[in-house]
């Protein structure tokens, strides 16, 4: 029985010094009923073709013809989602808030890439876009769709608050712009290299 108490004992002072050196862990998540898949026209490629650099404006930035894609959400059910886009050249947009058009060869921003949710349609009926600033406790009828921000869509005379969509039907314009050519060195040909993920988030 003596050789039982110091086993005792030191299972005491091992419960007593784990109880002091302990942190929670907590896994979190919602299961939700249904799926989107969001589908983009043209494989979700925009080409601008060949732009001259002699057609540049030397201090300001050179506006180019906004295109468009046709966006398609498709959901299992209706179900209240958000979007944004994820910047895949991250640093290489001379604005903080819109998408990169990559560098040139010397390490220059060589320009931006804006989106927006326009005309959108929500299960066959006209709505608005919505967007939040502060990861939906708040939304401001705007058509912008980026990474700053979440973008949902709102009815026409309801509230500016998400509604629940199955399937949603909208025109993604795209807006680019090349920084000022006196910044840029433009010698040998430049890729325009803009790459952005489209992402549906669950709220």
């Amino acid at each position: 029985m003596k050789r039982l108490v110091p086993a005792v004992l030191a299972s005491v002072l091992t419960s007593s010094v784990w109880a002091a050196s302990t942190t929670d862990l907590n896994v979190t998540g919602t299961i939700t009923p249904s799926s989107c898949q969001p589908l983009l026209s043209s494989g979700g490629s925009v080409d601008l073709g060949k732009i001259a650099a002699a057609d540049l404006k030397p201090d300001q930035h050179t506006a180019l013809p906004t295109q468009a894609l046709r966006l398609s959400v498709r959901c299992e059910g209706a179900i209240l989602f958000a979007m944004n886009m994820i910047d895949n050249r991250p640093g290489t947009s001379p604005v903080e808030s819109l998408h990169g058009l990559g560098m040139t060869s010397n390490n220059e921003k060589l320009g931006s890439a804006a989106f927006g949710l326009m005309n959108p349609v929500a299960d066959t009926v006209p709505v608005r876009a919505i967007f939040s600033l502060n990861g939906g406790s708040t939304w401001v009828a705007a058509s912008y769709l980026g990474h700053a921000a979440l973008t949902a869509v709102a009815s026409m005379d309801g509230a500016l608050t998400p509604i629940a969509v199955q399937n949603l039907d909208a025109d993604l314009s795209v807006a680019t712009n090349i920084a000022p050519a006196d910044g840029l060195t433009l010698i040998d040909q430049e890729p325009i290299d803009g790459h952005v993920t489209l992402q549906l988030k669950y709220l």
